[in-house]
């Protein structure tokens, strides 16, 4: 999904692992407009800007609406998306062409440079799902393009259940590619449910709360929080305070020790860097390639205009 916000922010990301266990709200974008649909985002902001190499958090829907997001450029990252709901249709410059359907993950790898379009289906009355980005370290950020489709199975915990989509929990195991020790799971509470999941000590977590109320780690999180456990926990308290099933997307990754920048659709590490490619996006460079079959109009996303001054980095958290 691209960031369409007409003035995104510039922000320079660094990891912050303390320990604590704080709850993040989201705050409403639009995608597109004001009449398209809304986000509600809640990574990268100001109290925390990363967890592990998870950088970039769009939680939508479920709503009856359509996304029509025109061929636009990536740098530096990975794009996870997870449906709850809907259909999207992905087409991007390394060739692929593929559903994204609910519990069914796609990652894409754009190295240095790729495109791609993103379109709901004639399928999609209503859209719900999570759009995220994986931070790519230093050495890694300029591997080929890659794509990669997976449905994980359904695991049961004993009054919960999962889908690992990145990653291992609970003894199952994703074969997708990533370039940090990463982990991304859908989980399911029952009413009432309290499940103690173990997990790696020297990963930090989030929650990202779909539906119900659910709290970690006795903090209680309603729908769209996103609450934070920092790292050093052998397992992560979840119980579900409603007499409904609740559901949410697990999180997880070592801190990621790299600052990174992060504009418009680009990840980076430099100012410098992040004009050039919005230089080579503009000028329609073979860095970022071209998505075949795409119909709609604008056949291509405008990038934004650079901020009238340079891009200054924030403070660590």
């Amino acid at each position: 999904m691209s960031n369409t916000e007409a003035e995104p922010a510039e922000l320079e990301c660094r990891s912050a692992a303390d320990g604590r266990v704080e709850v993040l709200p989201a705050r409403e974008v639009p995608l597109g407009g004001p009449r398209a649909m809304r986000v509600r985002r809640t990574l990268p902001q100001r109290r925390r800007s990363l967890i592990g190499a998870w950088c970039f958090a769009d939680h939508y829907g479920p709503e009856p609406a359509r996304m029509e997001v025109a061929p636009h450029p990536h740098t530096g990252l990975q794009t996870v998306s997870w449906l709850f709901a809907g259909e999207i249709e992905h087409r991007d410059s390394l060739g692929s062409h593929a559903l994204v359907r609910p519990g069914e993950v796609n990652l894409m790898t754009s190295g240095a440079g790729i495109c791609h379009s993103e379109v709901s289906t004639a399928n999609s009355e209503v859209l719900h799902g999570v759009q995220l980005w994986v931070a790519l370290p230093d050495e890694h950020r300029h591997t080929a393009r890659a794509f990669e489709h997976y449905a994980p199975a359904v695991v049961d915990l004993g009054g919960a259940s999962a889908r690992v989509f990145l990653g291992t929990l609970a003894g199952d195991t994703s074969p997708v590619s990533t370039f940090t020790p990463l982990l991304g799971a859908e989980l399911v509470l029952a009413a009432g449910a309290r499940l103690r999941l173990d997990v790696d000590p020297s990963f930090e977590h989030g929650v990202l709360l779909d539906s119900g109320r659910v709290s970690l780690a006795g903090t209680p999180l309603a729908p769209a929080d996103l609450g934070y456990a920092g790292p050093g926990l052998p397992s992560l308290d979840l119980v579900n305070l409603t007499d409904e099933p609740a559901r949410l997307l697990l999180l997880g990754g070592p801190p990621f020790d790299e600052p990174i920048l992060m504009w418009w659709n680009f990840v980076a590490r430099t100012h410098e860097e992040i004009v050039a490619y919005r230089a080579a996006w503009e000028r329609e460079s073979d860095q970022f390639g071209r998505v075949e079959g795409y119909e709609g109009e604008p056949q291509r996303l405008p990038a934004p205009p650079m901020p009238a001054v340079r891009i200054k980095p924030r403070a660590p958290r």
